[in-house]
């Protein structure tokens, strides 16, 4: 009896535009990734799609591929516009599209999104180029200046569209849905489906084929998973008292974005932390260097964004810590991967906001290991670690023998000094270059609920968070804005986490929000060009001066307006 073994599938099965496949097949891609197998026919069919897929599935690869496909060179204008939540992923998107489509001569691909030069992407729009990427906000502004058109798009793309409206784009994503060509091929990926999405779908989306994929991910039993709940304004306090207190030998801290690495490793430089950077604009030799560093223990925390600590494996890593969280689970089994690994045991330690606790959940589910809570160290606790140190210098002090400075000692105790009060010199002395103690601020639980529920958050009169800077953005209720709105441009724009955004108080007039002080004066500049429900955000710093209600002037013999109440 003979047995006959089924050849596993190949990208060359898919009916993909030769130039494209040749693409692939340099790339080093052999054998198509579950959502790829399911999508690229149909979407090469022109069909409609609504795909539940997370990052890490391989899904860009599984819509660009067979749009790439069917593009029109010659054709110089947009036929494709993909959208994406946030700069990182659009940008990520437009450099997956420039290696895919590397064969396709003539190809030009634009990224609109908040943070770079309007030149550079007016340049590749008058160029004609036919792929467009780009987050909500920049996309809509290009829309109103009339510098993008869409009259031309054979195929729009919704990547995360989940995250577009958890970020507060709902809005635009609407308005760019609507506008598209009724005849255009509809693409939306999403790892969950909220209602206002199936809404969209079931509007705009013709018969479409869905797909479902769930991400495969499991964690090793050796690495000890813990949350810590802070928010964005006590995170650095948080990292530090962390860094000081557990046994760490060696630490990867992960952030979501290129800034949010620079900014964090120079304030934990500044506390006194042996730290590096690892992102994804470091060149290879750098980077190299970098880790070599790690390795030898010339550096004891590495800051590093996901694509930066891709297959990063350093023996001495005893801890992650997940400083942002990540986009996926996918990732955070990635993650807390560089730990843990070859037999030995690690600790993953996570950041969670009050405002990011149903992503718990999610991770849990997904690794099917549950996260435990970790209190944060406090004050007595630090000062109780400290003394257990310097009680450990003593001691090693006094086995090597201190002999020289008994003159010293002798001369002090005839002079009448007590022996006790001596010593109790002597070690503030020798402390005296500890770092005080930073304060911890506590959580403000009723405006983080506020903005999950997209309600303004009740107006507080106290200072802002430790760390925080308050800053005026010309939008407000009159403008019909949300909390998460700002948060989507500010991120955006600015290059940064949503989770460092504080508090938001909306106005009438306008509204103020808690920005990290440490942030320097280019990324204010690149925030304050954000637009939000059409209008820039001006962004100035807050100085409590309250907003006044306008006044209508009356003559003296004028009785006052009084207000009906509404029965």
């Amino acid at each position: 009896m003979t047995s006959t073994s089924v050849a596993s599938p190949s990208f060359g099965d898919l009916a993909l535009l030769p130039a494209v496949l040749s693409a692939v097949e340099t790339l080093g891609y052999e054998i198509p990734s579950p959502i790829q197998m399911q999508t690229i026919p149909a979407l090469l069919e022109g069909r409609d799609m609504l795909g539940q897929a997370q990052t890490g599935t391989g899904k860009t690869a599984a819509f660009a591929l067979p749009i790439l496909s069917r593009l029109e060179l010659d054709r110089r204008e947009p036929q494709v516009l993909v959208l994406a939540p946030t700069r990182e992923l659009a940008q990520q998107v437009a450099v997956s599209f420039s290696k895919y489509g590397q064969n396709l001569k003539g190809l030009e691909v634009a990224t609109l999104c908040g943070g770079q030069e309007y030149r550079e992407q007016l340049g590749a729009l008058k160029r004609g180029a036919q792929v467009v990427v780009g987050t909500p906000g920049r996309v809509i502004d290009h829309l109103d200046r009339g510098s993008l058109k869409l009259d031309g798009l054979s195929a729009l793309v919704l990547d995360e569209a989940d995250e577009m409206l958890r970020m507060g784009f709902i809005d635009d994503v609407k308005r760019v849905v609507a506008d598209t060509p009724k005849d255009a091929q509809r693409v939306f990926f999403s790892a969950t489906l909220p209602s206002e999405i199936e809404r969209i779908v079931n509007r705009y989306l013709v018969d479409p084929v869905k797909v479902a994929i769930e991400a495969r991910v499991g964690t090793a039993a050796s690495i000890d998973q813990r949350m810590v709940r802070v928010d964005g304004g006590a995170k650095l306090e948080a990292l530090s008292r962390i860094l000081e207190v557990e046994p760490v030998d060696g630490a990867i801290v992960f952030v979501r974005t290129r800034a949010a690495c620079t900014t964090l490793m120079e304030q934990l430089s500044a506390r006194g932390v042996n730290v590096a950077s690892l992102s994804g604009d470091l060149d290879q030799s750098l980077r190299e260097r970098t880790i070599t560093r790690l390795k030898r223990g010339k550096v004891d925390v590495l800051i590093a964004t996901d694509v930066a600590a891709r297959g990063l494996d350093v023996p001495r890593i005893t801890h992650v810590i997940n400083y942002d969280l990540p986009q996926d689970a996918e990732a955070y089994t990635h993650r807390i991967g560089r730990t843990g690994r070859a037999g030995r045991t690690g600790v993953a330690i996570t950041f969670v906001g009050f405002r990011e606790g149903r992503k718990v959940g999610w991770l849990e589910q997904a690794t099917g290991q549950k996260l435990s809570e970790m209190p944060l160290p406090d004050e007595a606790a630090i000062r109780a670690h400290r003394d257990e140190i310097f009680h450990q210098r003593v001691v090693a002090s006094l086995t090597k023998g201190a002999e020289e400075q008994n003159a010293l000692v002798e001369r002090l105790v005839e002079e009448g000094h007590d022996p006790i009060e001596l010593a109790c010199a002597f070690a503030a002395m020798a402390r005296a270059d500890e770092a005080p103690i930073g304060r911890l601020q506590a959580p403000r639980r009723d405006n983080d609920r506020a903005a999950r529920d997209g309600k303004p958050p009740r107006r507080r009169e106290s200072g802002p968070s430790e760390g925080m800077t308050r800053y005026r953005v010309a939008v407000g209720h009159k403008d019909g804005v949300k909390p998460g709105q700002l948060v989507g441009a500010l991120a955006n724009e600015g290059g940064i986490e949503g989770a460092r955004i504080g508090r938001i108080d909306i106005r009438n007039a306008f509204s103020v929000v808690e920005l990290p002080s440490s942030l320097p004066a280019s990324i204010l500049a690149k925030m304050a060009r954000a637009r939000v429900a059409g209008r820039p955000l001006e962004i100035s710093e807050d100085h409590g001066v309250p907003e006044r209600a306008p006044r209508r002037r009356r003559d003296d013999g004028e009785a006052p307006i009084r207000r009906q109440s509404r029965g």
